[in-house]
């Protein structure tokens, strides 16, 4: 699979996603993010390695606790990007929506 693949493929899941934009705000450990997520930590730690393997999320040991943290900010931005064009795109299907109505109470259709 292409590198490019694989960030994709890392980028679709919910949780990931989740995981990537709480990461994002400071280094958190899997405890941490247990709890701020309400998600179980071995489904946690499972999305971790999925996304520390794919080169977006590095680990650190300090003493009994290893912190997870986002290795390159962009990203985040790119996740963002994709939400606006989603956004976007839920807009113009709306609007699409809407015209289709007005062309039917218009007995145009």
């Amino acid at each position: 699979m292409s590198m490019h693949a694989q960030i994709c493929a890392a980028l679709s899941d919910p949780t990931r996603i989740l995981l990537i934009y709480s990461l994002s705000e400071q280094p958190r450990s899997v405890g941490e993010l247990v709890k701020m997520l309400d998600i179980n930590q071995p489904t946690v730690s499972r999305h971790l390695q999925y996304l520390r393997n794919r080169g977006l999320v590095a680990a650190n040991r300090e003493k009994l606790n290893v912190f997870y943290s986002v290795v390159d900010p962009r990203i985040v931005q790119a996740l963002d990007l994709l939400r606006a064009v989603l956004a976007d795109n839920l807009t113009h299907h709306s609007n699409l929506a809407d015209n289709v109505d007005i062309l039917k109470n218009n007995g145009d259709l």
